[in-house]
């Protein structure tokens, strides 16, 4: 895992403290949704674990790119991972996890109809299937074995994408 998905997902972890990224980017913010900084124990450890000066340089990399930003909140620094930490860190997670073929040895398909004039959402649409780890079978039909149901209507639901989209459990291909 490179440095930068690294220390996004210590970050996470760090406000989150919960296992499900879903719930994380779906909830409410509050002061819960923030990293108080400088001087927390996530940051503290990457200045001493890759130096202060390459520490400094990763925090600008992140902040230049809309990874994280700082605010104030009741009258502390605070750092919060922004929407597209966000799916950098949910890119991350999936890369880093375990695929865990269904135990039923049945294979999940999934059909999308997304009209031309939403053109940003299909090209959303197959991203999150990449990330699942579906593959094309046809055009707007993508099949994959592993067990993603849950997440894949999460993520679905989050982006307001379920209106053009059918899954179905099956046999065989």
């Amino acid at each position: 895992m490179r440095i930068t998905d690294k220390i996004l997902w210590d970050i996470y972890n760090a406000i989150g403290e919960v296992g499900d990224i879903f719930y994380f980017l779906t909830k409410q913010p509050t002061a819960a949704n923030y990293l108080m900084g400088p001087k927390n124990p996530v940051f503290e450890k990457y200045k001493k674990d890759i130096g202060e000066k390459r520490f400094n340089r990763l925090v600008h990399y992140l902040r230049k790119n809309n990874y994280i930003k700082s605010e104030n909140l009741r009258g502390n620094k605070a750092i919060i991972i922004t929407k597209k930490g966000l799916n950098k860190v949910l890119r991350a997670s999936f890369e880093a996890e375990k695929k865990i073929k269904r135990k039923d040895r049945k294979w999940i398909m999934l059909i999308f109809d997304i009209p031309e004039r939403y053109k940003k959402s299909r090209n959303l649409m197959v991203s999150i299937l990449h990330n699942l780890e579906y593959k094309m079978f046809q055009q707007s039909v993508w099949v994959t074995p592993f067990d993603v149901s849950e997440k894949t209507e999460k993520l679905l639901q989050f982006y307001s994408l379920d209106r053009f989209v059918k899954i179905f459990l099956i046999e065989k291909l």
